[in-house]
C-alpha cells in the first residue's frame, strides 16, 4: 500500500469514499450526498499545510486529511481530523497507517496537537483513535442533528 499526497485526480475516488460515510450515518453530520464542485471547493481549501493524504493500492482505499480547526490564531497549532476507508477496506490497518503519515506531515507543519469530533457510538472508529493514542476529552450532548434527531459528539485529542 502506498501512502502519498492527494492531488486533483484523485477527487473523485475521495468523493466517493466521502459519500459512502455520509451514507453509512456513523462518520459525520452530513446528510447529503457531495458533488465534484463541493470537493473541489473543498480540496483548495486543503493545500498547504492542510494536507489531504490518500491510501493507494490497485486505486484509492482511503484518505485522511488535516482541516482548519479555529481562525484564532492562538489554535494555529491545532488540526482537526477527517477519515474515511471505503467500506470493503475497513478493518485492514489502513486508517494506522494513513494517520502514521498524516502525524508527520502535522509536524512537520508545524500542528502539536490533532482533535476530533465522532460519535460516541463509532466503536470501529474509537478503536482506531484509542490505538493511536488519541484520548477521550469529553462528549458534546445534543451537539448535531442527523435525520431530525439530536446527536452526541464525542471529543478527542492527540498532542504531537
Amino acid at each position: 500500500m502506498n501512502i502519498r499526497k492527494a492531488n486533483e485526480k484523485d477527487l473523485s475516488d475521495i468523493l466517493c469514499i466521502y459519500n459512502e460515510g455520509i451514507e453509512d450515518r456513523k462518520a459525520t453530520l452530513e446528510e447529503d450526498q457531495k458533488t465534484v464542485d463541493y470537493m473541489q471547493n473543498w480540496f483548495a481549501v486543503h493545500q498547504g499545510r492542510y494536507a489531504v493524504l490518500v491510501a493507494e493500492e490497485e486505486k484509492i482505499v482511503g484518505w485522511a486529511s488535516l482541516n482548519p480547526y479555529s481562525q484564532r490564531c492562538a489554535y494555529k497549532g491545532v488540526a482537526e481530523l477527517s477519515i474515511y476507508i471505503e467500506r470493503a477496506h475497513r478493518g485492514k490497518g489502513i486508517g494506522s497507517k494513513l494517520l502514521q503519515q498524516l502525524e508527520k506531515v502535522a509536524l512537520e507543519n508545524d500542528f502539536y496537537k490533532i482533535v476530533l469530533f465522532t460519535f460516541p457510538f463509532n466503536e470501529s472508529g474509537q478503536g482506531l483513535y484509542k490505538k493511536m493514542e488519541f484520548r477521550q476529552v469529553g462528549i458534546f450532548k445534543k451537539q448535531g442533528i442527523l435525520d431530525g434527531e439530536f446527536i452526541d459528539i464525542m471529543a478527542m485529542e492527540k498532542l504531537l
